[in-house]
């Protein structure tokens, strides 16, 4: 596997993110004389956040492969909360200490992430996001069931051990309320209208089915079909402890958290508010652009997008196009597209065999614009109905060669009334391949390669969901009628111009993202002007948009980072096309993106345009 040095000087980006100021920092000519004094300096600090990192989240690293957390949950009490910030502390202090110079070009990008993880963990903490550990998407409700689903068990140990992380699960439990009651107190919360469903979320894993048949609940899939001692074990675990653990969580939330959960919906209106949206933007989007920044870029992408909309209905079948004009034919054009039955499957296994054609189709392809593909395999399944109410159209949960588990491809099937077959190319390469699948299993990879592990902890939101929403796009690239330079006009995968108003129906979401997170929580938005924001410029459904207006106001500023790092990906290829004209090679230049692993957006140019600069030099 290659790499690419990251050997030039800042200037290309000094006056941009904290990021790049820190790597142009540390940007002099290594020193041999005192390299490997440093180098094992930065080592050290590396491997003991790492190890950190795991013990904070031991299912994580119990998911990838490292099993000696096994028997744990997540220790977010204030004891725990305190020795972890005390360390990132010391640790930024002594990586502060680290002659960056001395340095090699990669471990000076490195050393560099770390400091700027580091700071990024401490500027955090005044938010106190421990406070809300749950909305309608996230929690231990949601997380705590299907982790049988992404881990192996095939010794005696895994399921000993497994048997008494069940037996841990109210202590955990206990302190996810007691944060929750704290942040009741000062006045932290989510919104109440995005959390009305969670208490049946965690009542949902609380039955009293579960109390007479232990073996049918989600956490003792480990052991179906075993007598052992420790299949017991766990059946005891499970009636005497997760059952009555997630009842006391799921009536809390009804009785006690709901009803006085906040009113409003802005981030702004927390504690401290405009500065955590603030910090939000800054997070996700790895910029220091600002919230009525990100406003605008949004406005000008969904005018953009909705004119290229208009070009594909005229090219489409729909009886009316004929007749009618602009706004109107748009309107008319997205009702047939959610309301006729034509664009809908009616089982869901049908939905999931449809996405499983789309993705072995697209298997196929990927040689032609991949240098690397990664070893890690990858499946398509349905989403746990018990959640698939509250949840978004599908997801994708990372898998582990070393753990033996595959990359999964989540769907949902729930209301396939809301589940258009147009959108499934679009989604297909978004959440599977070339998307979200290889961009955590070739970073996983990364470290088998020499790269250090810490590397493939750290994520960007800017870079990974940019990077999946650039491969949605790329779809015009792959199949029989391919674009390229011979052929501008090809649609790719989406010649039936209902599956490419699809894909623009999928990038207006991003972008419309952008107007909306910023309207709501920054610019005094309220939920239905979201909602019919959202209505009037795409194609999906009135559920779809309802779920994720409720997922942004739950999650602020996550959704920003899709539409910005996808347009500065965009970006950096065109300008590498422009520079290395016909020495451009699309398979290289997507390895110089994805084989240095997660980095924050102003790194990404760097390398981009280290790579293109040696291609030149070559």
């Amino acid at each position: 596997m290659s790499r690419f040095i990251l050997v030039r000087a800042v200037l290309l980006i000094a006056c941009c993110s904290p990021s790049a100021r820190l790597l142009a920092q540390s940007a002099a000519p290594a020193a041999p004389a005192a390299h490997n004094a440093a180098e094992q300096a930065l080592v050290a600090l590396l491997d003991e956040d790492l190890q950190a990192m795991k013990e904070r989240s031991p299912v994580e690293a119990s998911r990838r492969g490292d099993r000696r957390f096994d028997t744990r949950w997540p220790d977010h009490s204030a004891a725990a909360r305190e020795r972890y910030l005390a360390a990132c502390r010391q640790r930024l202090d002594a990586a502060n200490k680290i002659d960056a110079g001395a340095l090699s070009p990669s471990s000076r990008v490195t050393h560099a992430l770390l400091i700027y993880e580091l700071r990024l963990r401490l500027d955090g903490e005044r938010f106190k996001t421990w406070q809300m550990p749950i909305s309608q998407q996230n929690g231990p409700q949601i997380s705590l069931p299907q982790v049988p689903d992404n881990l192996s068990f095939t010794t005696d140990k895994h399921r000993e051990d497994y048997a008494a992380r069940l037996e841990a699960v109210p202590a955990y439990l206990e302190q996810t309320i007691a944060n929750m009651r704290q942040g009741l107190a000062e006045g932290r919360t989510p919104p109440r209208v995005v959390m009305q469903s969670v208490p049946q979320q965690a009542l949902a894993s609380a039955g009293e089915q579960f109390l007479k048949d232990p073996a049918s609940h989600p956490m003792y899939k480990p052991f179906a079909g075993r007598t052992d001692a420790t299949a017991e074990r766990a059946k005891r675990a499970i009636a005497e402890k997760v059952v009555p653990a997630f009842k006391s969580l799921g009536e809390f939330l009804r009785d006690e958290y709901v009803p006085k959960c906040r009113e409003g919906i802005a981030a702004v209106d927390l504690p401290d508010g405009a500065a955590f949206y603030n910090f939000r933007v800054r997070d996700n989007t790895t910029t220091q652009l600002t919230a009525d920044q990100v406003h605008q870029i949004g406005m000008r992408e969904v005018s953009r997008i909705r004119a290229e909309m208009m070009q594909v209905i005229a090219r489409s079948d729909f009886p009316r196009k004929g007749e009618l004009s602009g706004d109107d034919l748009f309107r008319a054009f997205v009702e047939y597209l959610r309301t006729d039955k034509r664009f809908y499957y009616s089982e869901g296994e049908a939905l999931l065999d449809g996405y499983r054609v789309i993705c072995k189709r697209v298997d196929a392809e990927l040689p032609r614009l991949f240098g690397t593909l990664p070893r890690l395999s990858y499946g398509v399944r349905e989403m746990p109905p018990m959640f698939a109410a509250a949840a978004p159209t599908a997801y994708y949960y990372s898998g582990s060669l070393e753990n033996g588990v595959p990359g999964w491809f989540i769907a949902n099937t729930y209301r396939l009334d809301q589940r258009p077959r147009y959108e499934m190319i679009a989604l297909s390469l978004h959440e599977a391949v070339p998307g979200h699948h290889f961009q955590y299993a070739l970073a996983q990879e990364l470290a088998r390669e020499g790269m250090h592990e810490w590397r493939t902890w750290v994520d960007y939101t800017a870079f990974g969901e940019g990077w999946a929403l650039y491969t949605e796009r790329l779809g015009l690239e792959m199949g029989e009628d391919a674009r390229s330079a011979s052929n501008p006009d090809g649609r790719g995968l989406y010649t039936d111009p209902y599956d490419d108003f699809g894909r623009l129906s999928y990038e207006m979401w991003r972008a419309m993202r952008l107007v909306v997170d910023t309207g709501m929580h920054a610019l005094g938005w309220s939920r239905q002007r979201a909602i019919d924001f959202m209505l009037d410029n795409s194609a999906l459904t009135q559920t779809n948009i309802e779920k994720e207006v409720d997922r942004y106001i739950a999650w602020p500023g996550q959704a920003l980072g899709y539409k910005i790092g996808e347009l500065r990906i965009r970006d950096l290829r065109s300008e590498a096309e422009a520079t290395l004209q016909e020495r451009f090679d699309i398979r290289s230049f997507h390895d110089a993106v994805l084989l240095q692993g997660a980095v924050p957006l102003d790194v990404l140019a760097m390398q981009v345009r280290e790579w293109a600069d040696g291609i030149k030099r070559r």
